[in-house]
């Protein structure tokens, strides 16, 4: 395998419990006639795909829509009022210690992860004036949910008599895809309200997990939210930091590793639609886009859940009807909205880089993005200003959008008064409505790697998988795994995989938890 094969160590972080993955025996490498291979998707999910491949020695092409890469974590150029030339994104994304297998592929151009910097807390703001942060709460279960009890001033000993534990023992034990069995007929709300969890302990709740989701908690289903404090806080020692990229997106993390790609031999074709895909008579796939035909031995579909629903519902001989049928039932999330705000005054020295919020209407957090991103912070530097950006998430049905920009700016001033004095240089506002929605009952609609057709593999967050992962984690290990399964044909290794572990930490919460489930 051509690139780099990092330690164990430096693939699991600090976590001893880590589980590794380790691919199906096979060649190196392709030998002989180089298969060839179509991504459709650029973002996270395409890109391990396309590393995986292309290392092995795959003719990948990897086509994408958009003119850059990244896909929800993508980044493009704007050039502001004052004549900035700057990189505009879908706003802020946490790169957690668990993200094992996505830092693996950005370990492929950046080997020491020196283009991530770590923020030194995870801070959450709720409306009422307290405030909680994981700075100080152990990284370890169980101390970590006790380190927490005894430090927040959201959820104290004092509601410990409120839960019920027999109603929370899901959370001690969350094994996939048994966690889907359990707990995907019930709502994420409708399980805390079981727990019993305190309305200031449920808030933080839905800030660092549910709202995550870009879903009401009443959509959502509690599966997800499971498996989410199970990555996050019950099952891993990684802790709730997390890092950000020093630079945007596109110089960070995409752009090096188009360029790793192509050295090994990829094509990367941005600004081009896939818009059918179709089995030929002698076992190969006909690519259309909108420029050209081309012909591929093989396709990994790593789209989002409405681009996924699109191209299928266009290709009525891929898969199975079924399997049509299901993706086409696929949800997309509610519309959330990115504003990001140039201003002439700088916000107070001690706020947080990024800040978690509840309770201000319908803003869920706050980044100052001079605090890690070289870009923001040399505008800033050079003008005296800040670069803020402000997350909605979930918004509901019939909102104006000049309204809810003009909203979110309101609660900003809420949040940092000093703000209400600067103006705005410029703002970009992004509303999106592309994020896979994983509601009550959705498990068994979702797609698998495999498809019904051995040569057509699926990747992305929405994809369903027997491992405990999710969001852009989710999307980099599908990816690596739709690439094993086309190499397995091939007889070729394929990527090893890591997660956090697979099961609770406490054999006796376990076994009870097994127990009283019957």
């Amino acid at each position: 395998m051509s690139g780099p094969d990092r330690t164990a160590a430096a693939r699991r972080g600090r976590d001893r419990r880590a589980r590794v993955l380790p691919a199906a025996p096979g060649r190196p490498r392709i030998d002989g006639v180089r298969p060839t291979t179509a991504v459709v998707g650029g973002g996270v999910a395409g890109l391990a795909a396309a590393t995986a491949l292309a290392e092995r020695g795959v003719a990948v092409t990897l086509y994408e829509r958009q003119p850059y890469l990244g896909g929800r974590v993508g980044g493009w150029p704007t050039r502001l009022r004052d004549g900035s030339a700057v990189t505009m994104s879908r706003g802020f994304h946490a790169f957690f210690r668990q993200y094992y297998n996505l830092r693996g592929l950005l370990r492929r151009t950046d080997p020491a992860l020196e283009r991530l910097t770590g923020l030194p807390d995870y801070p959450l703001l709720h409306a009422g004036g307290t405030r909680d942060g994981f700075r100080h709460v152990p990284r370890t279960p169980p101390l970590s949910a006790l380190g927490f009890v005894l430090l927040s001033p959201s959820f104290g000993l004092r509601d410990l008599p409120s839960l019920d534990p027999v109603a929370a023992l899901p959370l001690c034990d969350v094994r996939v895809p048994d966690v889907y069995g359990r707990l995907d007929d019930v709502s994420a709300h409708d399980f805390l309200d079981a727990v019993g969890f305190p309305d200031r302990a449920r808030h933080l709740a839905f800030e660092v997990f549910s709202r995550s989701f870009f879903a009401d908690p009443r959509q959502l289903s509690a599966a997800e939210l499971a498996l989410m404090f199970h990555i996050y806080f019950l099952g891993s020692a990684e802790g709730l930091l997390f890092d950000v990229p020093r630079s945007p997106f596109p110089a960070a993390l995409w752009d090096p590793l188009a360029g790793y790609l192509r050295r090994h031999g990829a094509l990367v074709r941005t600004g081009t639609l896939v818009e059918h895909v179709e089995p030929t008579r002698d076992g190969r796939y006909r690519i259309s886009t909108d420029q050209e035909e081309a012909r591929h031995d093989s396709v990994v579909l790593a789209l989002d859940a409405a681009g996924l629903r699109r191209l299928v519902g266009r290709c009525d001989r891929l898969g199975d009807p079924a399997w049509r049928e299901r993706i086409a039932r696929l949800r997309t999330a509610p519309p959330f909205l990115v504003s990001r705000l140039w201003l002439e005054r700088p916000v107070a020295p001690d706020r947080p880089g990024f800040l978690g919020t509840s309770g201000f209407g319908t803003l869920d957090n706050i980044s100052v993005l001079e605090r890690w991103e070289d870009q923001a912070a040399r505008w800033a530097a050079r003008t005296g200003g800040s670069v803020v950006e402000l997350h909605a998430y979930a918004l509901p049905d019939g909102l104006t959008r000049d309204v809810e920009e003009k909203r979110v700016v309101d609660q900003l001033h809420r949040v940092y008064p000093e703000t209400r004095a600067a103006g705005i240089v410029d703002a970009r506002h992004e509303w999106r409505e592309d994020c896979p929605l994983f509601p009550v009952g959705g498990y068994r609609d979702r797609p698998a790697v495999r498809s019904p057709d051995p040569r057509v593999v699926v990747a992305g967050d929405l994809v369903r998988s027997d491992l405990p992962v999710a969001l852009m984690e989710r999307a980099a290990t599908t990816g690596f795994l739709a690439a094993n399964a086309l190499l397995e044909q091939w007889g070729v290794r394929g990527q090893t995989l890591w997660t956090v572990p697979d099961r609770g930490r406490s054999a006796v919460l376990r076994g009870l938890a097994a127990w009283l489930s019957g």
